[in-house]
């Protein structure tokens, strides 16, 4: 049997998303991949790490608050079991 796979689709590591009225953000999720990191003890070592971005309208939105849900949600999916809490 003779199968055809489809061709992998490019990983996208970042992009920036374009927000649609009516809505007043939109967050885009890059593709988790290896990159290399320095440690806690100074030595390279590798991490799966993934880029963020959050687009906001500044007439709905003020920066500031849209920061803070940024950070709260990068502190949820880097420790994930305190979404369990």
């Amino acid at each position: 049997m003779n199968q055809s796979w489809p061709t992998p689709v490019p990983r996208t590591r970042q992009f920036a998303a374009i927000i649609n009225p009516p809505h007043s953000g939109i967050l885009a999720v890059g593709a988790a991949e290896p990159r290399a990191v320095v440690g806690a003890d100074g030595a390279l070592t590798s991490a799966t790490m993934m880029t963020v971005t959050l687009s906001a309208d500044h007439r709905v939105l003020d920066g500031a608050l849209a920061a803070q849900w940024l950070a709260a949600f990068v502190a949820r999916v880097e420790n994930p079991v305190s979404m369990l809490v």
